[in-house]
């Protein structure tokens, strides 16, 4: 008995220029897409923040996956948008979406993300930082994203832990949250370093 094919996974843009174009999730290991419900909370946190203008604003995914937080926010207008991947069949998925979409303000980079934080200069207005749970990255790489960011620039963490409370770790310390939910086993939010207010 011949197995029947996998429907193919897709998640959706949400709003701007490319609203409701589905994005496919390409069947990567460890792929884990933000859900739908976060992305959506989370980019109504950026609007109003950003007083609903993405004009002048870089911004950098550094695993990337399906890329669905990066198109998001170029396709509400950022001016720039580096996706980061290093699976070969993601960086297929993302250049087949990004030449479709004839998004000119997206770029997207094969490598690591803690080779490119070492080497990268550009500065971002917002970085998302959304690596595998069970890798435990953020201690290492949230530090580095500091270095990167523009004046009043803002990482997006995900994590299966706790930002904040007795539970959290002390690498948070470096970091203030600007805004924070949950959702299932999801913990998700807008950080900023803790001297923010002094530059």
């Amino acid at each position: 008995m011949s197995r029947k094919p996998a429907v193919p996974r897709q998640v959706r843009i949400i709003a701007g220029r490319w609203k409701r174009t589905p994005l496919p999730v390409p069947d990567v290991e460890g792929l884990r897409p933000t859900p739908d419900r976060v992305r959506e909370t989370v980019f109504n946190w950026l609007e109003h923040l950003q007083q609903r203008s993405w004009s002048g604003r870089h911004c950098l995914d550094l695993f990337a996956g399906t890329g669905a937080l990066g198109f998001e926010a170029a396709s509400r207008g950022a001016e720039s948008v580096l996706l980061v991947e290093s699976d070969p069949r993601a960086i297929q998925s993302l250049e087949a979406t990004r030449d479709k979409l004839e998004a000119a303000n997206v770029r997207i980079q094969r490598g690591d993300a803690t080779q490119l934080l070492t080497r990268q200069t550009q500065k971002f207005h917002l970085i998302f930082l959304d690596p595998p749970y069970s890798e435990q990255r953020l201690p290492a790489l949230l530090p580095r994203c500091q270095d990167l960011l523009a004046p009043g620039g803002l990482v997006y963490a995900e994590s299966d832990q706790p930002f904040i409370g007795p539970e959290a770790d002390e690498w948070m310390n470096a970091w203030k949250v600007v805004r924070l939910d949950k959702a299932g086993t999801v913990n998700f939010g807008l950080f900023a370093p803790d001297d923010t207010g002094s530059n």
